[in-house]
């Protein structure tokens, strides 16, 4: 098991740096369409689609593919709003939602829509910045991840929310707060452009991210739970789905976009 996911994961980062540094930037925002159709699949998979008919699976990930290239030649007329509802959606209600819990229903297919298609605008926008912006913001849930999965190995005595995901820990949130903000002091000495954010501010938003990071990881298992399954699929060998390797990069992506955007505005 550990071989298989060590090799997905050699694969998976070789071919999300090939995207970033080595295809044409018209074909770039086409495969991540593609990715975000194939998470689409998933999160319909996890509405329990398949009662009324099976193929639903796959028109909603047709629907979110068509969306995605539509919006393709406009994204800077739609993507602010839907960057806007989706923070909405992670700072207001997802947090209540977690302490509530949910039954999607129909409506948990257009919420899939907003989230997956205003993730796609993110991408294409942070990308637009240049490729080392969009690997600096999903690295910093990479280290969000990292720090706290060992912080709470190592320290972890305070469960987080043990009704959803019982292996997180408080302990692990503080490592991952620890992580992000080391993690920015070198993004902020390096990284083109980050010199002109002032230090508070720059920090402000490393803490949101984080905290949106670990909503988004926590939501996700809180859908699987209620739908009854381990993983959104097994398209990842070793990893499970699509959704389980992004569901931070959802709940963030957003945000440090229409950050860019005000900044630029």
């Amino acid at each position: 098991m550990l071989k298989t996911r060590v090799v997905t994961a050699l694969f998976l980062v070789a071919g999300f740096l090939a995207v970033l540094f080595l295809l044409p930037e018209s074909l770039v925002g086409l495969v991540f369409a593609l990715v975000a159709a194939l998470a689409g699949w998933e999160w319909a998979g996890l509405m329990k689609p398949d009662k009324p008919g099976a193929p639903s699976r796959l028109l909603f990930a047709g629907l979110v593919l068509l969306i995605c290239l539509t919006l393709w030649a406009t994204p800077d007329v739609y993507a602010p709003l839907l960057w806007s509802l989706s923070v909405f959606f992670w700072l207001c209600i997802a947090p209540v939602w977690l302490v509530r819990g949910w039954r999607p229903g129909w409506a948990g297919y257009g919420l899939g829509l907003v989230l997956l298609v205003s993730t796609w605008a993110a991408l294409t926008a942070l990308y637009a910045h240049g490729p080392f912006v969009l690997l600096a913001v999903m690295a910093l849930v990479w280290v969000a991840d990292i720090a706290a999965y060992f912080t709470g190995r190592a320290f972890g005595r305070h469960k987080l929310a043990p009704a959803i995901s019982p292996g997180k820990t408080w302990e692990g949130v503080a490592g991952a707060v620890v992580g992000v903000l080391l993690f920015g002091l070198f993004v902020h000495g390096y990284l083109p452009g980050a010199q002109d954010w002032a230090w508070l501010p720059f920090f402000a938003l490393l803490l949101l991210l984080t905290a949106l990071s670990i909503v988004g990881d926590l939501f996700e298992s809180l859908i699987k739970r209620q739908a009854n399954l381990k993983d959104s699929s097994q398209l990842l060998p070793g990893h499970g789905g699509i959704l389980d390797r992004i569901d931070s990069q959802i709940s963030t992506l957003p945000l440090a976009a229409l950050t860019l955007y005000w900044i630029a505005s």
